[in-house]
């Protein structure tokens, strides 16, 4: 479940990057805010904790981060506040501001989409790693027994 949760943020990661050439700032956020989403709940799926059925993990991580290495767990404070923010735009990026009458179009500027895609590229590395490391691990393992 963690690798195909991780091959799921990669594309969403890579849609996002395409999205910021064409200039669809709301969309990047979307897709970043997917991504991340994705990829730490696949890092809680590494460390054999099953993820929550909601958008915002970041609690869960911080909560769990003794279960973590200690490279991941310093930086559990930055995914979890980058996951928190990315969360709080999940609907706008998609369904604009129904209150101020404003498409998702209207929303995001390039910055925002530019924060939304590094926040989301950190999350990304970092979980890769997590999940690179604990394959090399499961085949150390696996060549012991």
């Amino acid at each position: 479940m963690a690798k195909s949760y991780m091959r799921q943020a990669e594309e969403r990661l890579k849609h996002a990057k395409e999205a910021i050439s064409d200039g669809n700032y709301a969309y990047v956020t979307r897709q970043s805010q997917e991504a991340v989403e994705l990829a730490l709940k696949a890092s809680l799926r590494i460390v054999g904790i099953e993820p929550p059925k909601f958008h915002d993990v970041g609690p869960i991580l911080r909560r769990n981060s003794g279960s973590f290495p200690e490279w991941f767990r310093a930086e559990i404070n930055k995914m979890a506040s980058i996951s928190r923010i990315l969360r709080r735009e999940r609907e706008p990026s998609m369904y604009g501001d129904e209150e101020l009458a404003l498409p998702p179009d209207e929303l995001y500027t390039f910055e925002d989409a530019k924060t939304a895609f590094d926040g989301c590229a950190f999350i990304f590395n970092n979980c890769k790693k997590l999940l690179d490391e604990a394959d090399v691990e499961g085949k150390r393992q696996e060549a012991k027994g």
